[in-house]
């Protein structure tokens, strides 16, 4: 049984095992849409975390992304944060 240090990770790595399920559904598994709507509303979620919040989901997200050992998924973790707007893009 995999133990978290805390609840805001292991919230955080369902959060995440969630949105990635989302994302790599074809559309015989999800209906657009609806993955749309799921992926948006868990974007406008993270936004909406204070200043504080933000950084320390950044934090569990960074350390996530250098645990996987999945190189799609590590990818996946590491544009989290901007892809879900967490962080501004610099372009």
């Amino acid at each position: 049984m995999l133990v978290h240090p805390s609840l805001t990770h292991a919230l955080a790595q369902a959060l995440v095992d969630v949105l990635w399920f989302v994302e790599g559904c074809e559309d015989e598994q999800m209906d657009p849409d609806d993955a749309v709507k799921v992926l948006e509303g868990a974007a406008l979620l993270v936004t909406q975390l204070t200043s504080d919040q933000r950084c320390e989901f950044i934090d569990l997200l960074d350390s996530m992304a250098a645990e996987e050992s999945d190189p799609s998924r590590r990818e996946f973790l590491e544009g989290f944060p901007e892809g879900f707007g967490l962080i501004e893009d610099d372009s």
